[in-house]
């Protein structure tokens, strides 16, 4: 990999992500590669900044921080092609991150326990220019708005929303799209109808409806009771949220279906819709939003030389054992 353009993109808030961030800065600038420090949250997305006064795109983007942080990145540069190599320093679950022990750098000690620099070769960067590394791609999501009227919104920043691509879209999305209830002052529940590939499969009565990606299953989706995927499927996961008809499953169509989703009821029925977390718009009964397999994935750095979905399941969820001794069987 030609290492001589990065982006270090920092979790809001996280201390210890600043103080690694300068180190992993210093070390590369030593190296003569140019760097740009970035923090990025629910109130601070950095990207159309960067997008519109750095002069270049970068060879690669660091994130240091948790899932969050990784979602906001991947959707402002997977378009682009560039790649996304993150640690999980300073976040929460971290399904997307890799751990903060494989952040080598060269002005470090040898990780052993022993003083002084560590062999440069087996430095993260020296890693990186010797093509040490996969690239995952991962499956993402596309929305746009059709507006009943015709007129399309230009949308309002909402307080902490992202001020890039508020509005109509098209939005993107690495984990998933879903669709509350706009209102608090009124009911939470929402009639959403699906329709997939032009056929009208169900109404759904309920706190909502998820889109999600197979990276997104284990999110919010998981969370409604949706079915995990491996990522390395590629389909779409429709989960209805608390649905108000025991008929109302999850359901997996294939990654080419087109899905579009209205609001029904009286006009104060209004519906937000949130992407990775993120607001995107709010929609009104007769609008339709058109939900699509993305046109650009995201591409993921895998250092792990024998990575497993499984082993980072079971140690996320604490699945295997958590109910014996911690150990696993001999099966």
């Amino acid at each position: 990999m030609r290492l001589e353009r990065v982006w270090l993109i920092l979790r809001n808030g996280s201390q210890t992500a600043q103080r690694k961030a300068r180190r992993c800065a210093q070390d590369l600038r030593s190296q003569g590669v140019k760097v740009t420090i970035a923090v990025s949250g629910l109130a601070m997305n950095p990207f159309p900044g960067l997008l519109a006064t750095e002069p270049e795109l970068p060879d690669l983007a660091i994130v240091l921080g948790g899932d969050g942080t990784v979602l906001g990145a991947a959707r402002h540069l997977a378009r682009f092609g560039v790649p996304v190599l993150s640690f999980n320093v300073g976040g929460q679950l971290g399904f997307l991150t890799h751990d903060r022990s494989l952040l080598r750098l060269e002005a470090e000690g040898n990780g052993n326990g022993m003083q002084g620099k560590s062999d440069p070769s087996d430095s993260l960067w020296q890693r990186l220019r010797d093509d040490r590394f996969a690239i995952e791609s991962r499956m993402m999501l596309e929305a746009r708005i059709d507006r009943a009227d015709g007129v399309p919104l230009a949308g309002d920043v909402p307080s902490g929303g992202e001020q890039d691509d508020v509005g109509d879209g098209p939005h993107a999305a690495l984990n998933d799209f879903y669709f509350r209830p706009c209102l608090d002052e009124l009911s939470p529940t929402c009639v959403l109808e699906l329709e997939i590939d032009g056929e009208v499969v169900d109404q759904y009565r309920g706190d909502g409806l998820i889109i999600a990606t197979p990276t997104g299953s284990t999110g919010y989706a998981m969370a409604a009771g949706g079915p995990i995927l491996h990522p390395g499927i590629e389909a779409i996961v429709v989960t209805p949220i608390c649905p108000m008809s025991l008929s109302s499953r999850a359901v997996v169509v294939p990654p080419r279906s087109r899905l579009s989703v209205w609001p029904l009821g009286e006009t104060s029925r209004r519906v937000r819709l949130w992407k990775d977390g993120a607001h995107a718009t709010v929609l009104e009964p007769g609008d339709r939003c058109v939900l699509e397999r993305g046109r650009h994935p995201a591409l993921m750095l895998q250092l792990e030389q024998s990575p497993s979905y499984y082993r980072t399941l079971t140690h996320k969820l604490h699945w295997a054992g958590s109910l014996t001794a911690g150990e696993p069987s001999h099966n």
